[in-house]
């Protein structure tokens, strides 16, 4: 197996999205969709605004997705009365018992993925990630690609 960061950074990604992949189905959700359930849930009613922010993805995705989400029952969308051109969107119950069936599905995935890790192993590993991210952040402040 190559060596190289970037590959081994993928090759866990898309081994935590095949052990994950099945839950998705038997919850009835599509790819993307569990993050929007966690961020609805963890932040209450939002605009699409904040979640395409906070995800740094394209609005109109956000909007797909959040369109199925409400077609299935697992998101309500209502005007904003604030804000008349925008939607405010939260969790149905639907929606919170999907996203309770998610967490509890990569906490498995997680248990799998770090074992043999000691706990301070597993803090080193959060701070590298973390640290990854800051770096690509601030690599784009700086316009570099």
């Amino acid at each position: 197996m190559e060596k190289t960061f970037h590959m081994l950074v993928y090759r866990a990604f898309h081994a935590q999205r095949n052990y994950l992949r099945g839950c998705l189905g038997k919850v009835g959700l599509g790819a993307g969709q569990p993050k929007l359930l966690g961020y609805l849930a963890q932040n209450g009613p939002s605009c699409q605004r904040q979640i395409a922010d906070y995800f740094e993805i394209d609005p109109a995705a956000v909007s797909r997705m959040l369109d199925s989400l409400c077609k299935s029952g697992f998101v309500s969308r209502r005007v904003d009365e604030k804000n008349r051109r925008a939607d405010v969107l939260e969790l149905t119950e639907k929606g919170r018992q999907a996203h309770t069936h998610w967490k509890e599905q990569c906490a498995q995935a997680e248990q799998v993925m770090l074992q043999g890790f000691s706990d301070a192993e597993r803090e080193q590993f959060a701070d590298f990630l973390t640290r990854a991210y800051q770096n690509f952040k601030e690599s784009a402040k700086e316009g570099q690609p």
